[in-house]
Order: C-alpha cells, then structure tokens, then sequence
C-alpha cells in the first residue's frame, strides 16, 4: 500500500486486513490519498491504485516476505483466533509465535522497513489475579493465573501475551523500531461483512447472557501525554455499533 498524506512515506504492509481494526486501519491509509468511501476493502477509494492484496496466513510467514519487501512499514494485526475452543493453548501459541517472529524477521531481511506497529491487547495486561486497580503498559498477564481459572478465549490471553513479549524481545535484540500497541474493548461500525467478536463482547447483554469478570481499570495516560486526543465518546461508539449491526442484519 503507498503512502500519502504530507509526500511520498513509502509502501506499508497490513496484516490481518479482513479483521475489524485492520479494515478500518486500511481504510484511513487509502484516505490519505482520498476521501469518502466506507465500502470493503478492494471497492474502498484509492484500492485500485494503492492497494494490493497478498494471500498469505501466520502458519506460512514466508509467504509474507514479497509483501513486506520494499516497505517502509509494517502493521501487523494478524492473529490466531480460535472462538470454538477446537486447539489447545500451545498450538495457537506456537502458531502465533512463529508467524510474528518470521514477520519480524522478514522486516529485518527486507533492509527498508524503519519501524512495525505490533497491535497487541488489553489482554495482555490485566488478568493477575489480585486488585491493581488503575494498570497500564507496564504490567503483564500472569498466564497462569488464567490457565488456572480456565476462563474463556484462554488461549486468545495466552497467546497474545507470549507472542507480544516475543515481539519486543525480538526488537531489542535485533535493533528493530518495533511499536507495540495495546487497545482495550473496541466498539463502533465496522468495515467487515462478518459480526466482529470485539462488537459482541461489547453487546453481551443484548447479544447472549454472558458471564462477567472483574477487571482494572486501564490508564491511557501515555497515550494522551503523546498528544492523541479521543474523538468520540461512549455514546457514539455504542450508538453507531447498534446501527450497524442492524445495518448489516445482525440485529
């Protein structure tokens, strides 16, 4: 995908690009180049022209590397997901692991990526087993916490924790400039066809009864010392999730 907005910033690969902040997140790039259009991915303004669609999964990482060669950055989204519980925690963490880390390394290999944006996850921060209270980026997941309690997408936690610990190692042995970002609940529209699992955690209640569980308060304190300011609020979020999904008929 090329680069826009403020001169030429140079290509940039996006994996994950079906997922819900992925598409939004392909959607923004394309709209440096031009504005106004919602529609999914190849019919999204500027696709034609600036974007190219590689098939290619974590399980073959190597199929990455054409895309990544001659980047200048990467977004890596992609992750394993196993809603039905139908593999253990070790076989998506394995997955995960060696899929991310060949990614890295093609960055590495490619000589032209300057920097990788990791999206990571709250849950990588806030199952410890004891009250915190208000967490932040600083604290870790004790996955034996969670394996113990055999709570629910245990091998989603798991995961993402090691695979977001492997990824910042890996940064700092190889000298990569690696961002890792780490999003809470996300709610809104969305660009893919399908129900987005982080929009029906977050509708639960008029989706399914769900069980809750207890968790901190997260901090966006260094978000906001770097400058970001929010643009909407709760409200909207919710209200523009509910539209649609109506929209879309899951409702």
């Amino acid at each position: 995908m090329e680069g826009g907005g403020g001169g030429d910033k140079g290509t940039v690969c996006v994996t994950g690009g079906t997922g819900y902040i992925a598409s939004w997140l392909i959607m923004n790039l394309l709209q440096q180049e031009k504005k106004k259009d919602l529609s999914y991915l190849t019919a999204l303004l500027g696709a034609s022209k600036n974007l190219q669609i590689i098939n290619a999964g974590l399980n073959k990482p190597d199929t990455l590397s054409a895309a990544i060669s001659g980047c200048s950055g990467v977004f890596h989204l992609a992750h394993p997901i196993d809603l039905g519980g139908l593999e253990s925690d070790e076989v998506i963490t394995k997955r995960s692991l060696e899929g991310t880390l060949g990614i890295l390394q093609s960055c590495v290999d490619s000589k032209t990526v300057k920097r990788v944006v990791y999206t990571s996850s709250a849950a990588t921060v806030m199952f410890r087993g004891t009250d915190q209270g208000l967490m932040d980026e600083r604290y870790w997941t004790d996955v034996e916490f969670y394996k113990e309690k055999k709570l629910m997408l245990s091998s989603y936690v798991i995961s993402k924790t090691k695979t977001e610990m492997a990824v910042l190692e890996f940064a700092d042995k190889h000298g990569l400039d690696v961002v890792s970002v780490i999003p809470s609940l996300v709610v809104g529209p969305f660009i893919c066809p399908n129900l987005p699992s982080l929009v029906f955690m977050a509708m639960a209640m008029i989706f399914d009864k769900i069980e809750g569980f207890k968790t901190p308060s997260l901090s966006s304190k260094k978000l906001l010392d770097s400058g970001f300011k929010f643009k909407y609020g709760l409200d909207e979020m919710f209200d523009e999730a509910f539209l649609c999904c109506k929209e879309k008929g899951f409702l």
